[in-house]
């Protein structure tokens, strides 16, 4: 059966009309019609043969260790740069745009469930060192921050050794610094790749798909609500281009400009 065509995907140089009183918007060339094409119905296939899982004692520990130099009491800020940006999962009182020197976006660890699978890995976003990184602050209330870091440390850590570890960062807010948590890159997991060139990681976000979606819908959700914010990633914005391109092209259509 032929699939019926749909409208390639528009090119960064794009935009779609201004809304009154913001300056334009950029158009991304991968569009929900594309990120569908990626997306396929796989079954969770439950804890990896052979991998360790952090256990309740591991996150008891994970969460002791950030409270350790948090003065009690006090609300605690979360810098979100990927998925906690379009689904934080966690109680705020406010938040507000931030800047996190010393840190970058890259998609730096391999991964078999979730958003890739044992036949098709993927490949997921957290921050490496160097350059600096804009995103999301949410002030978490002192009252049940316990438990709230708890949820986030279960979200974002699962195996061991972790691929992704919480700890404090400095982040600028309006021109001041704050301290915030952050899950940044553990050099030392197994699933580390270090960095990629953007083609080598388009081809694997283009394709692979897992219980919890594609990375394509992760690339689109996380650049769409940056720049939604206001926050153009340059690095996010040539990787959706070429996601796009390679989805377009495994399906037949034209490839965007």
């Amino acid at each position: 059966m032929t699939r019926a065509p749909i409208a390639a995907p528009e090119t960064a140089a794009d935009y779609s009309p201004p809304a009154e009183g913001r300056m334009p918007a950029r158009r991304m060339s991968l569009t929900p019609e594309l990120v569908a094409l990626v997306h396929r119905a796989v079954e969770d296939p439950g804890p990896i043969a052979g991998v360790d899982y952090q256990t309740d004692d591991d996150y008891e520990r994970m969460v002791d260790g950030l409270l350790a130099t948090h003065p009690p009491g006090e609300d605690a800020w979360l810098f979100a740069f990927g998925s906690l940006i379009w689904k934080p999962e966690c109680e705020h009182t406010e938040e507000s745009p931030g800047v996190a020197r010393g840190w970058h976006r890259s998609f730096c660890f391999r991964i078999r469930r979730y958003r890739g699978s044992e036949e098709c890995p993927g490949l997921m976003m957290s921050l490496d060192r160097g350059g600096q990184c804009k995103g999301m602050l949410y002030r978490m209330p002192a009252a049940g921050l316990r438990q709230q870091l708890h949820k986030l440390c279960r979200r974002e850590t699962t195996v061991k050794p972790a691929n992704t570890l919480p700890r404090w960062v400095t982040v600028m807010r309006d021109g001041a610094p704050v301290r915030a948590i952050a899950f940044v890159i553990n050099r030392g997991s197994r699933a580390y790749t270090g960095k990629l060139a953007p083609e080598e990681i388009a081809a694997v976000l283009s394709r692979a798909c897992g219980h919890w979606g594609s990375g394509a819908e992760y690339l689109f959700n996380t650049v769409r609500k940056l720049e939604e914010h206001g926050m153009h990633d340059r690095y996010l914005w040539r990787l959706q281009r070429l996601v796009a391109r390679r989805i377009a092209l495994d399906h037949g259509l034209s490839a965007p400009a």
